[in-house]
Order: structure tokens, then C-alpha cells, then sequence
């Protein structure tokens, strides 16, 4: 088996990352990697992968249902309309990830999500489908489509979305297919 798959509780190959935790198996084997078209997810996932930045991924699915709850289901019309006074709700509650950045990053992007269609905006830098990846090696942290999606997305008013947390939401929604050769995904 490659350094890059492990067994999972199930004694079903995964890859590396997603055996560590019931929450890893979890959104590896339901979520990671599958298509995803719908605008509220979309808008979720770019919010959660930025909340990421700099921290573990375990850290925001462990709170991931605190920041539904902080974020009225990440509906974009709700939270766009958040103020000052949200914001220091957000920052006092423990249940989140308390970043002044990116908390202000996730109201703006609501507001730029309004604009535009964002599975349309998002859908249109998905690359050719590939072959899965052999290792850990073959998964690149950015790619020329992350780079210009995350160009696309600044034009449209969207922050805190650069080529690496692009990418990562490319992965999460499907856009690419990163499963290593060989997963059960």
C-alpha cells in the first residue's frame, strides 16, 4: 500500500489524512471531493477553508456546527446584512474560530456572494478530470486554476481567498478529484 493511503476502521484504504479521527473518516468517505453545486455550500465551504488558514482542518469540523449556528447556516442574504455588533458577538463566542480577519472575511465574501452565482464562478475553473494522484507528492497545494479562480474571486469582491485556500475548496467541492489512487472515495 502507498505511504500516501491508510486503513481506516473499516479496514477500507483511505487516504493518509483521513482515518486519524471518526470525524476524518466521516468527511473523507461523505463530503471531501464530491461534487458540490450548490451556492450556499460553496459559499460555507470558501468560509471554512479560510477560517483554516494557519490551523488544523480537525479544529473547524470539530466547531464546524458552532459556525453554522454563528453564521445563520452560512446563508449569504443573512449574513451579509451583519454589523459591527455581530462581529463582537462572533468574537466572544468560544464556539468558533475567534479571528477579527476572518470573521469580517466571511460577512464580506456573504456580501460578494449576493453578486455573483458563485457555483457558475466557481464551476468554471474546475481543470479536465486527471488520473488520481499515486502520493502525497503528486497533490499540489495550488494549481494555474486555484491561482486564477482566486484572481476571479478578488475581482468579484470576495477576500481571504488566495491560490492555496482556492485550491482547498476546489478539493473540498469536487472541482478536482485529489483522492489518492487506490481510496475508497
Amino acid at each position: 500500500m502507498s505511504d500516501a493511503l491508510a486503513l481506516g476502521p473499516d479496514g477500507r484504504s483511505r487516504c493518509w489524512w483521513g482515518v486519524s479521527t471518526p470525524e476524518y473518516v466521516d468527511y473523507h468517505d461523505r463530503e471531501w471531493g464530491r461534487p458540490e453545486h450548490d451556492a450556499r455550500a460553496l459559499y460555507e465551504k470558501l468560509c471554512l477553508e479560510a477560517f483554516q488558514s494557519g490551523l488544523s482542518w480537525i479544529t473547524i469540523l470539530r466547531k464546524r456546527e458552532n459556525f453554522r449556528a454563528a453564521f445563520a447556516g452560512f446563508d449569504p442574504a443573512v449574513v451579509a446584512g451583519y454589523g459591527e455588533q455581530d462581529v463582537e458577538r462572533l468574537m466572544a463566542d468560544a464556539g468558533i474560530v475567534r479571528n477579527r480577519a476572518k470573521i469580517l472575511a466571511t460577512i464580506t465574501n456573504a456580501r460578494a456572494a449576493l453578486d455573483v452565482d458563485l457555483s457558475e464562478l466557481m464551476w468554471s475553473f474546475a481543470p479536465e478530470p486527471r488520473p488520481r494522484p499515486r502520493s502525497r507528492a503528486d497533490v499540489p497545494p495550488v494549481t494555474p486554476e486555484s491561482k486564477a479562480l482566486s484572481k476571479a474571486l478578488k475581482r468579484h469582491g470576495f477576500v481571504f481567498v488566495g491560490p492555496t485556500t482556492a485550491y482547498a475548496a476546489m478539493q473540498a467541492c469536487g472541482l478536482v478529484d485529489d483522492h489518492i489512487e487506490g481510496c475508497c472515495a
